[in-house]
């Protein structure tokens, strides 16, 4: 077995096994989905390389990526455009954050067929971007209002789409009532003792949260993203009593440490337990929560709850690949929300204060070694992409 396979399997241990091997499965797809998918390699190399400057601490969401951006639906019911994923989140150098972004952007656009050179400027505009916004210490959103370009017509798409939709793609109706289509790709059956636990736990935890107007429907096992396929992760259909068309959609994920945790020398709060991690990071990084945002425990494991958010609700590359300008205002708001975040979280349990951040945005000798770091790890992806293909094709991530 390859090394690399060997830190892969030994990451993934402690997971849902069925599941854990279609995470391998997905991460064979190609290069992106395979760094999407090994958010814990990248920490654990670049504590190793140590390039970069360990200046200043802030809040990160940890994997950042092209597809962890995406929209949602916030608890005052309007649609924002933002990080979207705090698994990994921790207080970490400002620099990791950026470095697994840019590297992101040179792995992405390999797979997508886009030139080295393309990808090269939007990872200089990126930093550019970012620095710029830091160094004007004001954090900014983006919604429908403030919107521009592909980023307008995304959320505008996303506004105008009714839950109705989706329910009409996800849920089948049996003897008057809706139940969840089990179709073996993003949705499995339950076996039906935990089945039963976990409607009574979510009928318990929307009384509690004042939701007890809505009756659970269904629910199913979950699968989406790349990185955290494997961790238990629940989606229930609920229906409210008293007007039987209003419906909602609510995700039960299991939270597990952040990856990150071994690598950074930075010192971190205590928490609760890792939901309450996850939580209390998102609601100070981005603008505003999504609805429902809450931690749970369910038979001893901590669970982040929160109003569940389509899949397809990410900037599909693959459709703007060849529309430079599109390509250019999606990074450039990626480097803006970035920037927004760690402003906004700034000052909070250790993270630099704003004026550092400013200052860090004004001196930007720094983002050259970002660029060299990101275009290096880019190759070392590539090469341990083959290496675990190898290792695939052998069938060792099926045992």
């Amino acid at each position: 077995m390859q090394a690399i396979s060997q830190r892969i399997k030994e990451f993934n241990s402690d997971r849902v096994p069925a599941f854990t091997m279609l995470k391998y499965k997905m991460m064979s797809q190609n290069t992106f989905r395979f760094f999407r998918g090994t958010c814990h390699l990248f920490y654990e190399d670049l504590s190793k390389a140590n390039p970069l400057p360990q200046y200043p601490s802030t809040w990160v969401c940890g994997d950042l990526h092209l597809e962890n951006f995406g929209s949602y639906k916030g608890d005052n019911r309007l649609v924002y455009f933002d990080l979207n994923d705090f698994d990994e989140a921790v207080l970490a150098p400002a620099t990791w954050e950026v470095a697994r972004i840019v590297t992101s952007i040179f792995v992405g656009f390999d797979a997508l067929g886009i030139s080295p050179r393309e990808a090269l400027q939007m990872g200089k505009l990126f930093l550019n971007t970012y620095s710029s916004i830091l160094s004007k210490g004001k954090s900014r959103y983006i919604e429908d209002l403030t919107a521009k370009g592909i980023v307008k017509l995304f959320l505008e798409k996303v506004a105008d789409r009714k839950l109705k939709q989706i329910l009409k793609q996800r849920t089948i109706n049996k003897d008057g009532k809706l139940n969840f289509i089990i179709d073996q790709t993003r949705l499995f059956k339950l076996d039906n003792p935990l089945k039963r636990e976990l409607i009574k736990f979510m009928k318990l935890w929307l009384k509690q949260n004042r939701k007890s107007r809505f009756n659970v429907l269904d629910s199913g096992f979950r699968i989406a993203g790349t990185g955290s396929i494997g961790v238990k992760r629940y989606v229930f259909l609920l229906q409210h009593i008293d007007n039987p068309k209003k419906f909602l959609l609510v995700d039960m994920k299991q939270a597990k440490p952040s990856s990150l945790q071994p690598y950074t020398t930075v010192q971190q709060p205590l928490w609760e337990n890792e939901a309450d991690r996850i939580v209390s990071i998102q609601q100070r990084m981005q603008n505003i929560s999504p609805a429902l945002l809450s931690a749970e425990i369910f038979k001893d494991d901590c669970y982040v709850i929160k109003e569940m958010q389509p899949t397809a609700d990410k900037i599909d590359f693959m459709v703007i690949k060849d529309k430079p300008k599109d390509i250019s205002r999606v990074i450039q708001d990626m480097a803006l929300l970035t920037a927004s975040a760690q402003l906004r979280s700034s000052g909070r349990q250790g993270s630099a204060l704003a004026d550092d951040l400013i200052a860090f945005g004004k001196d930007n000798h720094w983002q050259q070694s970002i660029l060299d770091f990101s275009t290096q790890y880019a190759k070392q992806v590539k090469k341990d992409y083959a290496a675990y293909m190898k290792d695939f094709a052998k069938g060792i991530f099926s045992k």
